[in-house]
Parts: structure tokens; C-alpha cells; sequence
């Protein structure tokens, strides 16, 4: 193909890298100290002149294990019941920090930040993750497996701890103090004791990631297994973790159709810490009311929609449950319990418990969740179990089961089971692979999932070739699959280049192709696609489809519009795509998207432009538009479909937020839903929600854009944490 020539060419322009130094095991040692140093964002206090020093941080980006272009500072105490960072990053252009989110756990890719990594069993393959920007602004999560996290963060952001963090920008740079008690991490331990531990520094506006250790641009931080270590801790008090938080709710609640309702309800959460190793989470009466609304989505496939679980409970230690069968299929997908994936409507929860940890090199989860019936919705339970035992380098084997009771009698009951495994040889070589099999009333065979891939990552070349063929009853209603009966071969290589050329940091040439058939022989799913991206030192990129060639067989008439149907029938059609994002250092930031071509038998163009305004740290704006224009040779072929939204962030404090929402889709009916939500930080893991919502809070993942049903909603929430 021609951009893998055009790659070859312009290897020869790349930048000739000199030799990355090898990487040391960076060590650390903490010193014990008899009261807490002030936490007021400064160093001020002589607490932290005892402290030993962290520095010698390097780049990951942009140039790979160089010394970073500014110097930072790491000091870390502990007393008996917590441990202590304090945190000096220099800058000689300190007017030039960016800090602009006060919000919790919201991402601070726009900001300047500095994380910390704890891997506190040191069993090098997970990890918490403790963020804090120059405002003080904290964000939190996990790392399980060596696994990143989504939505411009490096970890699983859905885990909340609870700490203090301070931070001020001051006249050489911006400093910031933190405390995190031992319950937190769950950390019991107090005899020799060592701590897996990692820094990352960014800083916006030079686009440079500084690391500590594991600065190889193919790890970042969150490969665990190449972490630094801390030793010095010793005779510390209980650190064991337990958490109960009750929750008081009255609403008003609307549905299309319905009379008005006036609940008044309560629930719970408990975490224990049964040991440092493992945690119990405990749920009844579960309400999601305070979590973020999805974005509305318009389906221009005939496949499901994956949209990515927000709800706190499912969120917590979610990596561990994590059962990967290609693309964006898996095996378990939390999303599939208390949400019905046609409508979008909540289906209440009685309650579930669940157990993650590990025993030896043995990681695990259970999980047991029960759902009350609720209009079309039977009652339900669902049971999970998730294995894996750690191997060498971040390989495991694994196995995980999921079994399905239901109250509906043409479906009583539905069990997933499957067993994988990874393999890492030389650090940069990935074996994956799978079985999977399901079982329900209604199919006796046909029902089995076999894949396996290898992939190579390095500097300048990804590569991936897989395999794998799913039956046409392979049914797994607790998971998420996009395509059944298919033989499926993909591969995929990926050329990166850092020319000299002024500006830019990285040029990618991509190129895959796609191979699935049905299991029959039938020409099902095809596509080829060559791809351009380049990333620039400011963060901004062009990412641009050079052809995205497609076949495609239609089976079932595919509902598009209103009374609009792609008719069966098998459909050859090419797209080009043109993406720019602009750089992220300034207060204005925007991108936009065009895709052009044909689309089942005629054209489709899509458009998307989104802007995002910060102009204080108190207030941002953002909007969105999505334009489908739509050409058929067929009666009423000609239409367009609008996708808008506008959002708008005000923040009182680090503690006191508002957030609200409106949306557009004009293929809806009932085109307009908002989203207004305040929320009131009073106490560490204790909250007080305001919120009001018309339209639907969570979207439909089904295929074919199936009517949901609109639903008003005032809610006042309550939620008290507090440790027994």
C-alpha cells in the first residue's frame, strides 16, 4: 500500500535518537516523623527538610530519557496513620502554569498535573493512583493489570479514596502537599515493608510528560512492574479500610406514560478491608441518580453501541473483571445489570456484594447482583466469578464464569464461560487469546468464541494479526459483542516517525484490514483502511482517513431515520475522513470532524465541530454539533440528522460545583433533554446532590436506534460517609 512506502520514506527524514539510558530500579526511602507536616500546599514546614529527596526525573515525551526541562522535588514522610508527599515543581515561567479545574474527578488533561502511583502490596501489576493539579484539584483511580484507563486519563478512574491535597502556584514554579492515611490504601502491613512507587509530572504547555521510572515512551506510568520502590515503613496503626455510607433520596419522577411518582428512599454502601489483600464492597438499595448522563449518540451502524459504564459501583475494582474478546467486545459488561439496553431506563437494584483481591499470585473477583422487575424488565440475579494467576512480566492465565437467572420464562437463565490468557516475551511481544462458550434455552450450538493475536509495540512500529471465529448462537447477555457468526482476520502495522520538522512531534502511518465472513463462507464484514495522524508539540493533531473501504451485508432491514429502512442486501461503499484538534495550552480549545462518501447505497456525510472555553478557573463552556446529512436513490431518502449539546461548569469552590446539559437530536421526537446537577463536597466521601433531568440519563447501546422513553426527574441526595 502506498502510505507503508510513503512510511519507509520518511524513516529516512526521523530524527536519529541517540541511545535511551537504561533504567535503573529507582529506590526511595520515606522517614518516619511524630505529627503530620502541614498541609497548606507550601514546604514551609521543617518537617519536610527531614526528608530524603526524589528527584532525577526524565522525559517520556517528547524526548525519551532525557533529563526533564524542569526540576521537581519529591519529599515523603508518614506517621502512624498516613503517609505524606511534598511536591516542588519548578518552572521558570510560572505565570505560564495552567490551571483551570476545580472539579473532582474530571480530567486534567487542559491543566498542568503531577500524580503519584502506590502499588502498596507490591505485587507489581496494580496500583492506586493519587492526581492533584496546581489548584489542589484531586482525581483518583486504579491501575489493575498494567492496564490504562480511558477519557484522557492513565488509570481506571472510577475508584474514590479519601485524602487531602493542598497545592499554590508560588514564584519558581507550584508546590502541593498531600496526605493519604493508610486506610485508604487498605495497607495493614508493618514489617518490611516495600512499596512499589511512581511520579509523573506534566506540564501543559510544553506537551512534556517527566517520569521517575518506567519513562520508556512503550510503558508510562502505568506500568507497575517497572515502578521505583519506597522501603522505611514500620510500626504503623491499623490502616485496615472500612467505609460505611448510607444515603437518604426524595424525587419527583415523571415517565412518558406513567403517573408522576414521589419516592422517598434509602440505601447504602459498606467497603471493608478484609485483609490488605482483599475488599469487600457491599451495596442495597442502589441508586445511581447522582451519576453524569451519556451523551446522546446516533447509531449509523448495524451493530450495538459500547458506551463505557459510569455508575460507582461497577466502576470500583472494574479492571479485574475485565474480559477483553477483540475490538470492543467483552465477555462482561456491567452495563447489561440495572440498565435496559434497548430503552436506557434504570431497573432498580435490591442490592450486590462483591470481593476482589489476591492470594498469592492468584487475582480474583466475585461478584452477586440482584435487579427487581421493572416494566419489560424480569426480575434478575447475576452472579460473576473472575480468575487470573500472574505469570512473568504482566502475563496471567485466566478464567471467568457469569451465570444469568431471570424471571422471564422463554429466557430463564443464560452462563458465559471462558478461559484467556496473555503471554509477554521481551517486554514489546503480546500473545492474547481466548475461548468462550455460552449456554441458554434457546441454542444447543453454534454458541462458542475461539481468538488469539500477536502484537509487537515499540517506538516506531505497532504491529497486530488476529484471528477468530464466533458462532452464529454465541450469546452472552452479560456481555457486549458487536458481531456474531463470523471468521475473523485482522491485521493491522502502525509506522511512527519524529522527522525534523518544526513543530511536529510524531507522524503515524496506519494501515488494516478486516476479513469476516460468516461461518459459512458468506461475505459478511470487509473493510481496509489507510490512515495519517500527525501529533504536534503544542498537543494539537490531524488524524485523516486516506480511504476506509467497505463491504457490507445487511440481513435485517436497518432502521435509520423516522421510516427509513436500508433495505437487505449486500453494499460496497468507500469514506475518506479529515480530523484536526487544535492545541491544548490555550484557554479556546476546538476540533472538528469530516467524513465524506458513500454510505449502503448512497452518500453520507457527517460533520462535527466541538469548541471547549475556559476563561476562569471557576467557569468553562463547551459545545458541540454533529450534522448527518443523508442521500438515498429512494422515496424520502433525503434528510439530515442533528446532534447538539452545550455545557456549562461553574465552580465555587474545589467542594461546591455546578454542572448542566442541554442536548439536541432532532431524529428524536422529543429532540430537547437537559441535565442540571449542584453538588456539595461537605466532608471527605460525603455528599450533598441537587439534580434535575428531562430526558433519558442513560443511552440505548442497541443497534438500529430504537425510541427511548423520556423520563422528568427532581432529586435531592444525600450521601454520609463514615468509618465504625
Amino acid at each position: 500500500m502506498f502510505f507503508l512506502t510513503w512510511a519507509a520514506g520518511a524513516c529516512a527524514l526521523a530524527n536519529a535518537a541517540g541511545p535511551v539510558p537504561q533504567e535503573e530500579v529507582r529506590r526511595a526511602e520515606v522517614v518516619r516523623v511524630d505529627r503530620a507536616p502541614k498541609l497548606d500546599g507550601t514546604l514551609d514546614d521543617p518537617l519536610w527538610q527531614s526528608a530524603k529527596l526524589i528527584t532525577d526525573f526524565r522525559q517520556r515525551e517528547p524526548h525519551e530519557g532525557e533529563p526533564a526541562t524542569g526540576k521537581t522535588e519529591v519529599r515523603v514522610l508518614y506517621t502512624r496513620h498516613a503517609v505524606y508527599f511534598g511536591i516542588h515543581c519548578f518552572d521558570s515561567e510560572p505565570s505560564q502554569i495552567i490551571a483551570t479545574e476545580l472539579r473532582r474527578d474530571v480530567s486534567q488533561e487542559l491543566d498542568d498535573h503531577f500524580e503519584i502511583l502506590i502499588d502498596a502490596n507490591h505485587n507489581r501489576r496494580d496500583a492506586y493512583v493519587f492526581q492533584i493539579n496546581p489548584l489542589g484539584t484531586q482525581v483518583d483511580g486504579l491501575v489493575v493489570e498494567e492496564q490504562n484507563g480511558s477519557q484522557d486519563v492513565d488509570f481506571d478512574s472510577g475508584w474514590d479514596g479519601v485524602w487531602v491535597s493542598e497545592a499554590r502556584i508560588t514564584q519558581d514554579g507550584w508546590s502541593a502537599t498531600i496526605e493519604i492515611p493508610f486506610s485508604t490504601l487498605n495497607f495493614t502491613k508493618s514489617q518490611n515493608v516495600i512499596w512499589g512507587l511512581n511520579f509523573k509530572r506534566f506540564i501543559r504547555r510544553k506537551n512534556e510528560e517527566d517520569i521517575w521510572a518506567a519513562y520508556r515512551r512503550t510503558f508510562g506510568i502505568t506500568k507497575v512492574s517497572e515502578a521505583g520502590e519506597l522501603t522505611g515503613i514500620t510500626d504503623i496503626g491499623s490502616g485496615r479500610l472500612f467505609v460505611v455510607k448510607p444515603y437518604g433520596l426524595a424525587q419527583y419522577d415523571k415517565q412518558t406514560g406513567q403517573n408522576a411518582a414521589f419516592p422517598l428512599t434509602a440505601g447504602v454502601d459498606v467497603k471493608y478491608g478484609i485483609t490488605s489483600n482483599l475488599l469487600l464492597n457491599l451495596t442495597g438499595n442502589t441508586d445511581f441518580s447522582a451519576t453524569d448522563v451519556d451523551q446522546e449518540q446516533f447509531n449509523l451502524t448495524p451493530f450495538p453501541i459500547f458506551i463505557p459504564e459510569k455508575r460507582q459501583f461497577f466502576l470500583e475494582n472494574a479492571g479485574i473483571f475485565d474480559f477483553d474478546i477483540g475490538d470492543q467486545d467483552k465477555l462482561f459488561f456491567s452495563r447489561q445489570i440495572g440498565i435496559d439496553s434497548i430503552t436506557g431506563n434504570q431497573v432498580p437494584i435490591n442490592g450486590g456484594a462483591k470481593l476482589t483481591g489476591t492470594l498469592g499470585r492468584l487475582q480474583f473477583g466475585l461478584m452477586d447482583v440482584d435487579t427487581r422487575s421493572s416494566g419489560p424488565n424480569p426480575y434478575a440475579n447475576y452472579a460473576v466469578v473472575r480468575l487470573k494467576e500472574s505469570l512473568w512480566g504482566g502475563s496471567y492465565i485466566g478464567a471467568m464464569g457469569i451465570d444469568k437467572q431471570s424471571g422471564n420464562a422463554q429466557d430463564s437463565f443464560n452462563q458465559t464461560g471462558g478461559v484467556d490468557t496473555r503471554l509477554v516475551f521481551f517486554k514489546d511481544w503480546f500473545v492474547d487469546a481466548h475461548m468462550a462458550g455460552t449456554r441458554s434455552p434457546s441454542y444447543s450450538s453454534g454458541n462458542s468464541d475461539v481468538g488469539a493475536s500477536i502484537s509487537y509495540r515499540s517506538n516506531w512500529l505497532d504491529g497486530k494479526v488476529e484471528r477468530r471465529k464466533i458462532g452464529p448462537n454465541f450469546n452472552p447477555e452479560v456481555g457486549f459483542i458487536e458481531l456474531t457468526d463470523a471468521n475473523e482476520t485482522y491485521g493491522e502495522l502502525v509506522f511512527k516517525v519524529r522527522p525534523k520538522i518544526s513543530g511536529v512531534r510524531e507522524m503515524q502511518f496506519e494501515g488494516f484490514i478486516l476479513h469476516a465472513p460468516d461461518t459459512q463462507g458468506l461475505v459478511q464484514t470487509q473493510e481496509w483502511q489507510g490512515t495519517f495522524r500527525a501529533d504536534f508539540n503544542n498537543g494539537a493533531y490531524t488524524d485523516d482517513d486516506i480511504a476506509d473501504v467497505f463491504t457490507q451485508r445487511i440481513t435485517t432491514p436497518l432502521h435509520i431515520y423516522k421510516n427509513v429502512f436500508i433495505p437487505n442486501g449486500l453494499y460496497h461503499f468507500a469514506r475518506h475522513q479529515l480530523t484536526y484538534g487544535s492545541g491544548k495550552e490555550r484557554r479556546f480549545t476546538y476540533n472538528f470532524f469530516e467524513r465524506f462518501g458513500g454510505y449502503y447505497g448512497g452518500t453520507l456525510n457527517e460533520f462535527r465541530v466541538r469548541a471547549n472555553y475556559r476563561p476562569t478557573t471557576k467557569f468553562s463552556i463547551s459545545a458541540s454539533e454533529t450534522w448527518d446529512r443523508f442521500r438515498f436513490p429512494f422515496l424520502n431518502g433525503n434528510f439530515s440528522v442533528v446532534l447538539a449539546s452545550l455545557q456549562g461548569n461553574y465552580s465555587f469552590t474545589r467542594f461546591l460545583t455546578f454542572t448542566s446539559l442541554i442536548q439536541v437530536d432532532t431524529s428524536n421526537t422529543q429532540a430537547v433533554s437537559a441535565n442540571v446537577r449542584l453538588r456539595y463536597n461537605y466532608r471527605p466521601d460525603s455528599d450533598l446532590y441537587i439534580i434535575y433531568n428531562i430526558g433519558t440519563q442513560f443511552a440505548s447501546i442497541a443497534p438500529a436506534n430504537p425510541p427511548q422513553v423520556r423520563e422528568t426527574r427532581f432529586a435531592v441526595k444525600w450521601t454520609y460517609s463514615f468509618n465504625p
